[in-house]
């Protein structure tokens, strides 16, 4: 059985084959669900060839993992220029094709792999360095807080991969269609562009409530917002 599985380098191999239905398996079932007969049924090979190959089950979990990253981000180099963004967009664009790769990617970003942290971090780093050179161009103000601003951009740009199914559903249409495109786009940028509140009594109200309650504890004064509300009994007497 040949999987659906587009190969960037057009790798028809037995090894490849062992890799990409371990990417379906895993991505599929998950990986503890998952055999090494089951993976090497899939690919047409023995289990002895899968084991010759990568060693146990967790040497192909962490074929796959490697390939998953490097199908991602490309050259690590190549990332602040909006490779990963275009990665999202190629999969998500042909869902039936890339399926076992969204799959695999959307689990192993919410595990705790070093593969994961990896992708992670390199998606992270990328988001930070567009963010310092837009700032630097005059094209976004600068945040209070750019790493966190970078961090909080990071997960929405995963979250089409990992929630792909719930977008799709909520929007009723394929969310990279013509029709998910176009619902999306206006309502996405009028966000970043306006943000939510029509001025910043939130803002404020936040700064002020943080920086009341950054301090030590006192729990003395009347209007102290740390002060023990029931003190113990005969404490002012």
């Amino acid at each position: 059985m040949i999987l659906n599985v587009r190969l960037a380098d057009g790798d028809l191999t037995a090894k490849a084959r062992i890799r990409d239905a371990a990417l379906h398996l895993f991505g599929r079932e998950g990986y503890a669900a998952t055999s090494v007969r089951a993976v090497a049924t899939l690919a047409g090979v023995s289990p002895a060839l899968v084991v010759h190959h990568f060693d146990s089950k967790d040497g192909l979990r962490l074929a796959c993992d490697e390939y998953v990253v490097s199908q991602f981000l490309g050259r690590k180099d190549e990332l602040a220029s909006g490779d990963s963004a275009m990665a999202i967009q190629r999969w998500l664009a042909d869902v039936d094709t890339y399926r076992p790769l969204i799959d695999y990617t959307s689990r192993m970003l919410t595990s705790s792999s070093p593969a994961a942290d990896e992708l992670f971090d390199a998606l992270q780093a990328g988001t930070a360095a567009m963010i310092d050179e837009q700032v630097a161009a005059g094209i976004m103000r600068d945040p209070a807080d750019r790493s966190v601003t970078a961090l909080y951009l990071t997960l929405y740009g995963v979250v089409p991969l990992v929630m792909h199914h719930q977008i799709t559903r909520a929007l009723g249409v394929e969310q990279l269609s013509a029709e998910g495109i176009r619902r999306s786009t206006v309502p996405i940028l009028d966000l970043y562009t306006h943000g939510l509140y029509t001025d910043d009594r939130f803002l404020v109200a936040a700064q002020e409530a943080l920086a009341r309650t950054s301090g030590p504890r006192s729990d003395k004064g009347e209007n102290d917002p740390n002060q023990d509300p029931d003190p113990p009994h005969g404490a002012g007497s």
